[in-house]
């Protein structure tokens, strides 16, 4: 059974803008840390930024600034809005726990940036 589904994402200019959503179930999203991961091609995966059931957020050092992540508990969705995106942040983005479990993994959901 999936837990953790991943949308939103698409293809997009340099500039523009996304914003991803991840649903969960309510048992592991109201009890957790939560976070938005990415791998790019030939890249490891790197946590992009995180939140907690608190509200409290961090973030990667090359998306502070742009991105923004946010969590609606009454929906158990959390989102990533992502500004001024360029290539570099073309890959498949993920959501899971905060550290993350490989249960979790899903399909993610591609964001591409075109120059």
């Amino acid at each position: 059974q999936v837990q953790l589904v991943e949308s939103g994402g698409g293809l997009v200019q340099a500039g523009g803008s996304l914003r991803l959503s991840c649903a969960a179930s309510a048992s592991i999203f109201n009890y957790n840390v939560m976070g938005w991961y990415r791998q790019a091609p030939g890249k490891q995966r790197e946590m992009v930024a995180s939140i907690t059931t608190g509200g409290s957020s961090s973030y990667l050092d090359s998306v502070k600034g742009r991105f923004t992540i946010s969590r609606d508990n009454g929906k158990n969705t959390m989102y990533l809005q992502m500004n001024s995106l360029s290539p570099e942040d073309t890959a498949v983005y993920d959501c899971n726990l905060v550290p993350p479990l490989n249960y979790y993994w899903y399909q993610g959901t591609q964001v591409t940036v075109s120059s």
